[in-house]
C-alpha cells in the first residue's frame, strides 16, 4: 500500500514539474531569431527550417525552455539590421566573426571554425576554354607583353645598326640619307626579318653578315615565343583558369551580399558580384555569369556534394579561417545562457552528434 502511494506521489510530482515548466515556457515571450537561408546551416524544408545551425539552436532553446519565432531575412545585411533595430534577439545562421561586426555586436562561443574556399564550374576534369577567349587571353597575357617588349628592343637596336651601315651605300635598301624616314625603313626591315625572312639584303658587306646573324636570331626568337605560349596554354587547359586565391585578381567572382568575403575580394582586385541568395549565386556560376564563387568552405562543400555534384568543383586550399557562431545585439541577457548551454552540448556529446549529421565525422 505504501509503495503504491509512493509511486502515485512520484508521478504526481513529476507531472507538476512538467506542467510548471510548460507554463513557464508559455509565459515567456518567444525569442525572435533572425536568419537567412545558407545551406547547410539554414535550409527551408517544407513549411519549416532545417540545417546545422537551426538544429543546434532548437536544442539550445529546448534546454533553456524558450520558444522561437523565426524571422527569415533575404540576406546578411537584413539579418544584421534586424539586430540593430531590436527586431531580433539573436542571429542564427552561418555568419563569420569579423572585426567590423565585433564593433557592433556580441558573439556566442563558436559553433564552427571554417575558412573561405573557391568554387568553379566543371567536375574537376580538364578545363576546356572557349577558343576565342583563349586567343584573347594569350594575346593580352603578361607573357605576350613581355615578349613584345623584348622584340621591340631588338628591332630598335637592329634597325639603327642597319641604318648606320646602309644610309650612305649607293643603291642600298635605304634610299634616304636622313634619319627620318630612313630609320623607319630600317626598323621595318628588322621587324620583318625577325618574324619572317629578309625581303631584301643590305649592300654593305658587314651589314650583310649581321643580317644573316639577325635571321638566326629571328628563328630562335619565334621558336622560343611559340614554346612559351604553348606551355602556358597547356597548363591552363589542364589546371583551369582559377586554381587558388592568387588567380582571383581581375576575375568575376560571386559572393553573398554583405558577406565577409566581399572585403577580401576587393583587396584582391577581383570583380565582385554580390547576390542575395546562394541559389542565385550558384546559378550565375553555372550560366557563366561569374568565373568563380567565394564563400565559406562548409557551404561550398555541401553544394558541391548535393545540387552541384558533377557540375562544380572546389579549387585551392581553405583559407582565411575564422569562427562561425550566433550573433547578439550589445548587452544581450541571452548571450550568457546560450554560451553555457553550448558548453553543455559539447560536454555531453550532443554537439558532436549534430555536427556529424551535417558535416560527417572528422
Amino acid at each position: 500500500m505504501l509503495s503504491v502511494m509512493g509511486r502515485l506521489l512520484y508521478r504526481l510530482s513529476l507531472a507538476m514539474l512538467l506542467l510548471s515548466a510548460a507554463l513557464a515556457q508559455a509565459g515567456n515571450p518567444p525569442v525572435r531569431v533572425a536568419t537567412f537561408e545558407l545551406p547547410p546551416f539554414v535550409m527551408e524544408q517544407g513549411a519549416g527550417l532545417d540545417g546545422f545551425s537551426i538544429e543546434l539552436w532548437n536544442e539550445i532553446a529546448a534546454r533553456l525552455r524558450l520558444g522561437t519565432d523565426y524571422r527569415v531575412a533575404p540576406d546578411v545585411q537584413a539579418v544584421l539590421q534586424s539586430l540593430r533595430s531590436g527586431e531580433a534577439n539573436i542571429a542564427v545562421s552561418g555568419l563569420f566573426y569579423t572585426s567590423e561586426r565585433d564593433r557592433e555586436f556580441e558573439f556566442s562561443y563558436p559553433i564552427l571554425n571554417a575558412g573561405l574556399q573557391i568554387m568553379v564550374r566543371g567536375s574537376g576534369d580538364a578545363f576546356i576554354p572557349s577558343p576565342l577567349r583563349n586567343l584573347l587571353d594569350l594575346l593580352f597575357s603578361r607573357t605576350t607583353l613581355a615578349w613584345l617588349g623584348v622584340a621591340l628592343l631588338f628591332i630598335v637596336v637592329a634597325g639603327h645598326v642597319v641604318w648606320i651601315m646602309e644610309r650612305r651605300q649607293e643603291d642600298g635598301m635605304i634610299a634616304s640619307h636622313r634619319y627620318f624616314p630612313g630609320i623607319f625603313v630600317a626598323m621595318y626591315w628588322a621587324a620583318s626579318t625577325l618574324l619572317t625572312q629578309a625581303e631584301e639584303m643590305p649592300r654593305q658587306w658587314l651589314a650583310r653578315t649581321l643580317a644573316v646573324l639577325w635571321m638566326f636570331v629571328g628563328i630562335s626568337f619565334v621558336a622560343l615565343y611559340t614554346a612559351q605560349l604553348t606551355a602556358s596554354l597547356t597548363v591552363q587547359q589542364i589546371k583551369g583558369a582559377i586554381n587558388g586565391p592568387e588567380d582571383l585578381p581581375g576575375k568575376r567572382v560571386g559572393t553573398l551580399l554583405g558577406g565577409s568575403a566581399v572585403a577580401y575580394l576587393k583587396q584582391q582586385n577581383a570583380i565582385v558580384q554580390e547576390f542575395q541568395e546562394t541559389a542565385e549565386m550558384y546559378q550565375a556560376l553555372l550560366e557563366h555569369k561569374v568565373d568563380a564563387v567565394l564563400l565559406g568552405a562548409a557551404g561550398q562543400r555541401y553544394y558541391a556534394n548535393h545540387e552541384g555534384k558533377r557540375r562544380v568543383t572546389l579549387v585551392g586550399p581553405e583559407f582565411n579561417k575564422n569562427d562561425v557562431g550566433f550573433i547578439f545585439p550589445p548587452a544581450s541577457p541571452l548571450r550568457k545562457r546560450v554560451n553555457g548551454t553550448l558548453l553543455a552540448l559539447r560536454e555531453d556529446g550532443t554537439y558532436q552528434r549534430i555536427y556529424g549529421k551535417w558535416f560527417g565525422a572528422d
